[in-house]
């Protein structure tokens, strides 16, 4: 992808940025022009003057508020990917419970991210949200929103285990499933916990890479979409079957003789929380008895850890290119030899259940 990236700054990324306030679109638009890798291509106070300008700009990227007049950003953001389907960075204002919902339900409706909203340029972190908006938005024009979506025939269970390295032991069969995703993660997990259902027979451990002042409405969030209970994980929890433990913010997530453990170690492959921190721990806890799944993500967090895991005997799934909105870390995975299988998003969920349904006991 860095070379993409390099031809795309060469010509500058163009952005259109949405936002109802004056004094913010103005900021964003000055943030925006002083970055030689981009370009304000177009900036409008509305959903709808951002839609009747959106094929004649023909912008790279769009930085979407949520709270507009109107059209809000998750209504627009819909729109924009049944029309004319462009990478949108969701910059968000608050952490406010509406407004959290709006921006989570633009995440599942195709937006790829969640940014701050920076206050004013005189907040003592101006110039270090000003950075991150900016770099998110290089990164994510290169996202191709676009794509193939393609699904393969399911292989029966006796053939799924089959291929597993050296299966779950016959007498307790998997115990745990872990999941890491990030850029695209919150819609692709809404997904694979619906496929899923309720009374999944094992504890679910999530990553998931978000902005730290939306983790906790991201879990309420996710616990209202999905069929099973999801709950921000804390320290010395024994997790119960069909629960979800999210990671927190800034902590990594392990699981330790069979506690939940949190964790302020060092950030890894730039993560804190980080996939390969849980999988690590979930290859030295279960061995043969843990299931891994890496979905769509920038990056490479989530592969070794899922090495790990698949030399202990576990079996571990990468989301295929096919449906992966970022390809990176499953991409990172493959390519280390830490999958069993790569499935195209849609199968995951059926490929775990058959998994752990024909190792439980009944």
């Amino acid at each position: 992808m860095s070379s993409n990236i390099q031809s795309s700054v060469a010509k500058r990324i163009r952005v259109m940025i949405v936002e109802d306030s004056r004094p913010v679109r103005e900021m964003l638009e000055h943030i925006i022009s002083q970055d030689p890798r981009l370009e304000v291509a177009a900036s409008v106070a509305n959903a709808e003057d951002a839609l009747k300008k959106l094929h004649q700009v023909a912008p790279d990227v769009i930085s979407m508020d949520i709270r507009l007049p109107g059209m809000n950003g998750f209504e627009a953001t819909k729109r924009i990917m049944a029309e004319r389907p462009t990478p949108i960075v969701v910059v968000s204002a608050s952490v406010e419970s509406e407004e959290l919902n709006i921006s989570m339900n633009a995440l599942r409706a195709g937006a790829l991210s969640v940014m701050e909203k920076p206050l004013s340029v005189s907040h003592q972190h101006y110039a270090e949200m000003a950075e991150r908006i900016c770099t998110q938005l290089v990164i994510m024009s290169q996202v191709r929103v676009i794509r193939q979506r393609a699904r393969r025939n399911l292989a029966p269970p006796s053939s799924a285990m089959g291929q597993r390295a050296s299966g779950a032991s016959a007498s307790g069969g998997f115990q745990m499933l872990g999941i890491v995703a990030s850029t695209g993660g919150p819609n692709a997990l809404v997904k694979v916990l619906a496929g899923l259902g309720r009374g999944v027979p094992v504890p679910i451990l999530l990553v998931q890479h978000i902005t730290p002042s939306f983790l906790k409405g991201f879990v309420t969030w996710l616990n209202g979409v999905s069929p099973m209970r999801v709950l921000e994980a804390a320290d010395g929890q024994i997790p119960e079957p069909g629960t979800v433990y999210v990671a927190p913010a800034e902590r990594h997530l392990v699981i330790d003789r069979g506690f939940l453990r949190l964790e302020n170690g060092a950030p890894v492959s730039v993560q804190r929380p980080s996939g390969t921190v849980l999988f690590r721990s979930m290859a030295r806890t279960l061995g043969a008895n843990g299931i891994g799944v890496l979905l769509t993500g920038m990056g490479e967090d989530g592969a070794s850890g899922l090495r790990d895991m698949r030399e202990a005997g576990a079996y571990t799934i990468a989301e295929d290119e096919t449906t992966a909105v970022v390809y990176g870390m499953p991409a990172a995975a493959v390519n280390i030899g830490a999958v069993c299988e790569s499935l195209p998003l849609d199968d995951i969920a059926p490929r775990v259940l058959q998994l752990l349904l024909a190792t439980t006991p009944v």
